[in-house]
Parts: C-alpha cells; structure tokens; sequence
C-alpha cells in the first residue's frame, strides 16, 4: 500500500476516535516523561543500554472500567555503538536519531479501574496498537540516510534510498494510580516492532574496497570507518528489524465534557 494512502488511513482513524472520544461524557489529558532506547544492528539485545530522554502527551477515551483508547504522540532519541555488541565489534559504526511517534493503542485493564475510584485505586494493565514514526539517523554531524552508506544512492545490488518514516507495532504494560477524583498516574513500558531495518542505517552490507577510500569521501568514510572491509562482505542483519522502547511515567487529568457524571457502580 502507498505511504499516502497510509497516512490518510491513520489520519481518518485518529479523526473518528477522537470525534468519538468528544461525544463520550469522559476524556482524559495528560503528559508523559520517560526514557527511549533501541534494539538492533549495534545493540541486538541489552534493554536499556544508552537510555535517553524521552517525552509526550496523550488523550484517553475510557469506554468503561476495562478498556480504554489512547492516542499518544512522544518524542525521543535512539543510539548505539558496535563497541557495545559482540556482534562485529570492529566496524566502528555509531548513530544516534530523534524518534517521533503517533500511536493509537487499546488498553485493557486487568481490575475495573478508573480515575476517582476509591475501591480499585489500582490496576495492572496492557495495551497494543500501531503508530507511524519519523527518524534520521546521524554521525559526526552527518545525514546517513542521505549519505547512502550502503550503496543506496548509486542503486548498489538494486538497493534505493529509505524513507525516514516508517510504521511500528506498539504494545506494552504497566500500572495506573488513582491520585485523586480527577487526577491519574501511570507508569508504563513499551516496545515497538518497526517495519524498518534502517533506524541506525545499519542493515545489509559493505559496497565499497575499504582500502581505496579517500580520507576526504565522507560518503566513503561514514560508510566503512575502519577502511579494511570489502564489497559484499557483512556490515548489518538484515534478516531482522529494529525496535525502539519507551518507557516512563504520565500524569493524566480527567475531563466530564457533558459537565455530567457517568453512572459508575456505587462500590467504586
């Protein structure tokens, strides 16, 4: 499917839950304050390792006491470092990247929670949904998406340059808090599956003689910093896609927009 088309399809899916969510007598607002990091070609799996700042803000539409929709939108940053793996540590590679998000998840909770109870103040809960992100992976002040420093730009192996927006499959856990009768907390984690393999521009292999780049070929150098590969030989795996994780807390306020109470069970 075409990335507009995509992106008109999110576009009328936030629309109609957020037109849905203003016609509810209960919303809430709030805002989020966390961490990100990333999992991929320089870091294949330590969770948390260079752990960066990340923040937010969300609209929730209670259906009822179990299930929930959230439309969020956090802001981010991602890096790595082949130092870090053990997994061709000699490249030299390293990226960091902004990471912007728009999700639309549903959360269910696993006690009949909402913001104001007095019996069921607490409640573990779960969520998955999906999210478009944009991203640009950068070295020592350098575009690496533009650079193509696997082949991209001069169409090596039929390779072709990427694009720095991609979709995720967002999904996580974590707890909310009843502070007050308008007031909410939650503490939370989660993980996004990309449909991307290039969100640190590492991903298939090496196209240029190492050994023939020229010291002033940022392309040449960026590509293959150690300048002793070969064309052809391994620099990424390209048999899986990254991941990006959020993690953190947010502090929500409860809006009735009818200026009427919903009708609750006289227990909570």
């Amino acid at each position: 499917m075409p990335i507009q088309k995509l992106r008109k399809l999110l576009f009328l899916f936030i629309l109609l839950v957020t037109v849905s969510a203003v016609r509810s007598q209960e919303m809430e607002f709030g805002l989020m304050g966390g961490g990100s990091y990333y999992l991929g070609d320089l870091n294949p799996g330590k969770h948390f390792l260079n752990t960066q700042i990340a923040y937010g803000a969300l609209i929730r539409y209670n259906i009822d006491t179990r299930w929930s929709v959230k439309i969020a939108g956090m802001r981010g940053e991602v890096k790595g470092s082949s130092a870090s793996t053990a997994f061709l540590p000699d490249r030299n590679l390293s990226f960091s990247s902004p990471v912007t998000d728009i999700s639309v998840v549903a959360e269910f909770n696993f006690m009949p929670y909402f913001t104001g109870s007095k019996r069921n103040a607490i409640s573990p809960y779960i969520y998955a949904g999906f999210s478009v992100f944009f991203f640009e992976p950068v070295s020592g002040g350098f575009s690496l998406r533009k650079l193509g420093t696997e082949g991209q730009n001069i169409g090596y192996e039929g390779r072709s340059p990427y694009s720095n927006m991609s979709f995720s499959i967002p999904f996580g856990l974590g707890a909310k808090f009843s502070l007050s009768r308008r007031l909410g907390m939650q503490v939370f984690w989660e993980m996004h599956k990309t449909f991307t393999d290039y969100l640190d521009d590492v991903s298939t292999t090496y196209y240029l003689n190492g050994r023939s780049i020229s010291p002033n070929d940022t392309e040449g150098i960026m590509s293959d910093p150690t300048q002793n590969h070969d064309p052809g030989m391994q620099r990424g795996n390209s048999k899986s896609q990254d991941w990006f994780a959020f993690f953190g807390v947010s502090i929500t306020y409860k809006f009735n927009l009818t200026g009427k109470k919903r009708c609750r069970d006289l227990n909570h």
